[in-house]
């Protein structure tokens, strides 16, 4: 029997992969409360066990199910494994501080080239925040079923997250320094990127059935490539960029047969870089200064990635989609309105996005 939501998978599928739709995407993210709010904070830096997360999380899921059911969109639901931005920079040690209104943060513990090169190698299974990602995730399968879709934890690159060990206005300073500052902080920047490699690799292994897309948080098919933030690329110049951190992405998109990005720097001298990731198949670009129409200058038509785009206005929506070139795919994202706006929101834009024109 082909339910609804195999149906809005495969119309995912399809426009992710460039297969033939005869639309564009409109996806409705219900609210939900701020990870900060979640009874004990975030879990990865919790003192209560993991298990406490686990009606919360599938309680969420369940709410999320029957939200897409009663709204009809081109949402799934998902299991949400969410955390700050901290992660894998704790991970290497970073303390981390927590805020009463926000999520918590990674702080810098690393000053110096000669104290970058003493942060030792970070093994996932060896590591306890990681395995706390590892430990719901086992047990929100045993709750959910192994169908149901596990959202990741925050993905940062390894790059970004080499920023947040090592104080950023230093690390950007040795970027520039002697050659062995230099080398330095490509090492430090190697070891973030093995880490989160081979967390990405032994994620997918066991669980299979997981969620590549952090943010804005849509489903997307499970052996897609995974989505990652690169938002430390707006303060750099192209040619530092290209050394220092495409590598990875190339690497990435090599392992995994593709990649998605979201970037919310002022980035767009970087977009012609972006371009040389193989399988660069989804961009959730938040705008900077210069607003959204260049990601159609750099990326549209046959071959880019699918614009997976939240927190538009509907304006905006409407004026990419018509100044969108032929096969240029959208994928637009309402998030937190309730049930009724976001059926409000449906009916408005659904003749707007009714074809990408191939």
């Amino acid at each position: 029997m082909v339910t609804p939501v195999i149906q809005r998978k495969q119309f995912l599928t399809d426009l992710y992969k460039r297969r033939p739709v005869d639309r564009h995407a409109l996806i409705c993210n219900p609210a939900a409360a701020p990870l900060y709010d979640w009874p004990g904070g975030d879990y990865s830096i919790a003192s209560r066990p993991v298990s406490g997360y686990v009606e919360l999380i599938a309680r969420l899921y369940q709410d999320e199910v029957k939200f897409h059911e009663e709204v009809g969109d081109d949402g799934v639901a998902i299991a949400r494994l969410l955390t700050g931005t901290h992660i894998f920079a704790a991970a290497f040690g970073s303390p981390v501080h927590t805020f009463k209104d926000s999520n918590p943060c990674a702080l810098p513990y690393v000053k110096t080239a000669e104290q970058a090169d003493r942060v030792a190698d970070v093994e996932v299974y060896n590591s306890p925040i990681l395995m706390r990602v590892f430990e719901l995730a086992r047990l929100m399968q045993k709750e959910l079923g192994k169908d149901a879709p596990l959202g990741p934890c925050d993905v940062q690159s390894g790059f970004d997250t080499a920023c947040l060990v090592w104080d950023k206005a230093e690390l950007f300073m040795a970027m520039y320094g002697s050659d062995e500052e230099q080398a330095t902080v490509k090492r430090l920047v190697a070891k973030c990127a093995r880490t989160f490699k081979q967390f990405l690799v032994e994620f997918r292994k066991e669980f299979g059935v997981i969620n590549p897309c952090h943010c804005p948080g849509t489903w997307v098919s499970p052996e897609m490539g995974p989505w990652l933030s690169n938002d430390e690329c707006g303060a750099m110049s192209v040619e530092a960029f290209e050394e220092y951190c495409l590598p990875e992405l190339v690497d990435l998109a090599k392992t995994f047969g593709g990649l998605g990005m979201h970037c919310c720097a002022q980035a767009e001298h970087q977009f012609a870089s972006f371009k040389k990731i193989p399988g660069f198949y989804g961009f959730n670009r938040v705008a900077s200064k210069q607003g959204y129409e260049p990601i159609l200058k750099h990326f549209s038509g046959k071959g880019s990635p699918v614009h997976t785009l939240a927190w538009v206005d509907e304006d905006t929506i409407c004026r990419l989609v018509q100044l969108a070139p032929p096969q240029t795919r959208f994928a637009f994202v309402l998030m937190g309105e309730p049930a009724d706006k976001a059926r409000c929101w449906l009916d408005r834009l659904r003749p707007v996005c009714k074809t990408p024109r191939g």
